[in-house]
């Protein structure tokens, strides 16, 4: 929200009150907290009809500092709140140094000069200023409409870049964007978003660290906007919370970040193989059904999961989580019957009851459903007729919503797409009495952990996966999240991509996309790129609104790419699933940004249209029909995957691809494990591995993990010290040993 008209002056009915001057500081174990007057105090009674300022400096954990700045402290504070690792340990140290009062958390402090204007100065290990909350930077604005807003400004450096902020289709690098943290049903062609989350990521030349504003209703960014040397946050509220988190790397501030909020589970294996759907508004019917899994079976294309869409339940409906009877006659049968045949089966699903289904007055009768204040239950006609909304801050109703989804569980479903949640009403009274402003983000995290806990719960820990569209901060721990509706179009995979690398620096290791785009048919061309790009991706879907996205609808060519890409998958499981267990262990995505594996490298940080796929594969999905594509390569000597090709960085290239192949390049001094399945994603990798030697690796260690993220066997690759510098591998003891491919 901007406050200000310009440099000089306030907008029409604003008033200003910033933090001035420190009356007085206390220290206690691991905190501080500092008074501050808005205005200078000359005389006694400059301290009358006056507002002060509480800031309170904490640490929860190693390298992250915490500030919560309150005006008036007596404003009731009903909930929810982010759920917090460390919040009640201190992490700090804090020192008084004459005038100069700082708390220390490992790499990073805080320093407050109680004899100066007041500014919070956050510094590194070395003593250098990270950024800072100056003369402006602590302050509460007053509307003409009765409105009040906390807000902070911390300074941004020459050179420093902000990124983050959930799953933004808008310019990768955020500056100079304005942001509402706010959840919306906006498709990826606007400045809406289904995935909010009020963590930013910042690279300078002098390094990275996170700013994670603490508050799950609306934060209003303006992000070098409204002052261009600024980032501004903002709150409709008494108190703000934010939280700085050390560097010096990308991956270092990720790491900390998700110990704060929550790092992912690990998606069980078979969730990285090709999932195929019904399609939205398409006819079907398990003779559809059965045909699609024939027709992909007769062309050779492996698939994981079979996606049953909307209309598997009846019309008017949804969700009463019923089969419609006159379509699925045999619901049980059928699945077992394409269980049979080695597939998964995923629902979907959403958290509105429809008034036409048995399950609205039951859930009414039984007190499940978001109310008015007036005692009227909530309902509209928005997606489902007279549809109401599951209040999940009801224990009651979270179990009674879970033991409907055992139902299909025991039928034999694995998994649901979890779709919606993001139209949340905020004219409502909860069964918890949350704040209905503050839950209209924070709902999508209920929802999805209902579900994604009674998996866990019925299918075990490591074999639970959802597919979901919206989330805020800490919804990371529920994997796995796709991009929403994405029109089919090149423009579309780019703004798609753009918001799944903006996803991946704000704390989520893995997402998905609808390959070929969601609305309307794609043309040919479109979906066989598409395809390529989904094939490397953390997790791969065929999904479409009003067509069909089997790949023979598209023609040969598009039935020859994804058999190809999807084998290729496969075999880069030993790989791929490695890099997922690390993400579920330290919050480093598997889908990176070049500026995650590159931050010392300026051209990396602006690159919005190719990534790593884990640390050691780049990856330049290809926009263009005609197969014509720019991209960049750090430095070093990168090896194509498919080609063999061999090409000095750093350097831009312009290539040209069928739709066989885009730039696919291994990491300089990378080995690279490779598997033999190609028809499945989760077998034993050991059995037949491979491993790909790039020309500059010298020493190095593999890990192959097993189907539950462990350590299944180690590989030592070395060359000998002479001229020929051949290639010898160490096994951990009784492993196969691998075959060895120098490129």
């Amino acid at each position: 929200m901007k406050f200000t008209d310009g440099f000089w002056l306030m907008r029409d009915g604003v008033t200003a009150s910033y933090a001035t001057e420190v009356r007085d500081v206390r220290t206690d174990t691991g905190r501080f907290t500092a008074h501050a007057s808005v205005k200078r105090v000359e005389r006694r009674g400059d301290t009358l009809n006056a507002p002060l300022l509480t800031t309170e400096c904490f640490s929860p954990a190693e390298g992250v500092i915490g500030v919560r700045t309150t005006h008036h402290a007596g404003k009731r504070h009903p909930g929810p709140d982010f759920a917090l690792a460390g919040a009640d340990t201190p992490a700090g140290d804090v020192t008084l140094d004459g005038d100069v009062v700082s708390l220390t958390s490992g790499a990073l402090s805080v320093r407050l000069d109680t004899a100066e204007p007041w500014t919070l100065s956050f510094r590194d290990a070395d003593g250098r200023e990270v950024t800072s909350a100056g003369r402006k930077g602590t302050a509460f604005f007053t509307t003409a409409e009765g409105g009040h807003h906390m807000a902070a400004q911390l300074t941004l450096g020459v050179g420093e870049q902000v990124y983050g902020l959930g799953e933004r289709f808008t310019p990768f690098v955020k500056n100079g964007q304005t942001v509402d943290i706010w959840q919306a049903d906006g498709g990826t062609s606007s400045e809406q978003a289904y995935k909010n989350v009020p963590f930013s990521l910042h690279l300078s030349p002098a390094g990275a660290y996170g700013v994670f504003v603490n508050h799950p209703g609306r934060v209003s960014y303006e992000i070098g906007s409204e002052a261009v040397g600024q980032m501004q946050f903002s709150v409709e509220d008494q108190a703000l919370e934010y939280y700085v988190v050390a560097g010096p790397t990308p991956k270092d501030v990720l790491r900390r970040y998700t110990a704060l909020t929550g790092r992912p589970a690990l998606p069980p294996a078979w969730s990285f193989g090709l999932w195929l759907t019904t399609s939205f508004t398409t006819q079907y019917d398990e003779e559809t059904v059965a045909s699609f899994v024939d027709g992909m079976a007769e062309r050779d294309i492996p698939l994981s999961v079979f996606h049953f869409d909307c209309f598997w339940m009846r019309e008017y409906q949804w969700s009463d989580f019923t089969w419609d009877p006159d379509v699925f006659p045999d619901p049980a049968g059928m699945l077992a019957r394409l269980k049979e045949r080695g597939l998964r089966i995923s629902l979907w699903i959403n958290p509105y009851i429809a008034q036409k289904s048995a399950l609205f007055e039951e859930a009414a009768a039984h007190g499940y459903l978001v109310r008015k204040a007036n005692g009227d239950i909530w309902q509209w006609d928005l997606w489902q007729a007279g549809m109401g909304l599951v209040d999940f801050t009801n224990p009651e109703a979270c179990a009674w919503f879970q033991a409907k989804l055992k139902v299909l569980l025991d039928q034999g479903v694995d998994c649901f797409k979890t779709d919606f949640g993001e139209r949340i009403p905020t004219d409502v009274v909860w069964h918890d009495g949350s704040d209905p402003e503050r839950m209209h983000n924070y709902y999508t995290h209920l929802y999805n952990q209902v579900v994604f806990e009674l998996l866990e719960k019925e299918r075990s820990v490591g074999d639970a996966v959802l597919f979901a569209r919206s989330a805020t901060a800490g919804g990371q721990q529920f994997p796995v999240h796709w991009g929403g509706d994405c029109f089919s179009s090149f423009g579309a995979m780019a703004e798609s991509l753009r918001g799944g690398l903006s996803l991946s620096l704000s704390g989520f290791g893995f997402w998905s996309h609808d390959i070929g785009g969601f609305e309307g048919t794609p043309d040919p061309a479109v979906f066989k790129r598409w395809l390529a790009f989904g094939l490397l991706s953390s997790h791969s879907r065929l999904h479409g609104s009003s067509s069909y996205r089997v790949p023979w609808e598209f023609g040969d060519d598009a039935v020859d790419v994804a058999r190809a890409f999807t084998k290729l998958k496969h075999r880069l499981m030993p790989y791929l699933y490695g890099v997922a267990a690390d993400a579920h262990a330290t919050g480093v995505p598997l889908m990176r940004p070049m500026l995650l594996e590159f931050p010392a490298d300026p051209t990396s940080r602006a690159l919005d249209r190719q990534y790593m796929l884990g640390p050691d594969l780049l990856v330049a999905p290809v926009f263009t029909a005609d197969g014509d594509v720019e991209f960049y390569l750090p430095e070093g000597t990168w090896t194509h995957l498919l080609t063999g090709e061999r090409v000095e960085g750093p350097a831009w290239r312009r290539e040209t691809h069928g739709y066989d192949s885009l730039p696919l390049y291994v990491r300089p001094g990378a080995v690279l494990p490779l598997g033999a399945d190609e028809q499945r994603p989760d077998g034993d990798w050991t059995e037949g591995l491979t491993l790909l030697v790039t020309p500059d690796a010298h020493d190095v260690t593999v890990t192959v993990p097993d189907r539950h993220g462990s350590q299944a066997a180690s590989y030592r690759v070395r060359r000998t010290a002479d001229d020929a510098g051949a290639v010898a591998v160490e096994t951990s003891e009784g492993v196969p040993a691998p075959t060895l491919k120098e490129v």
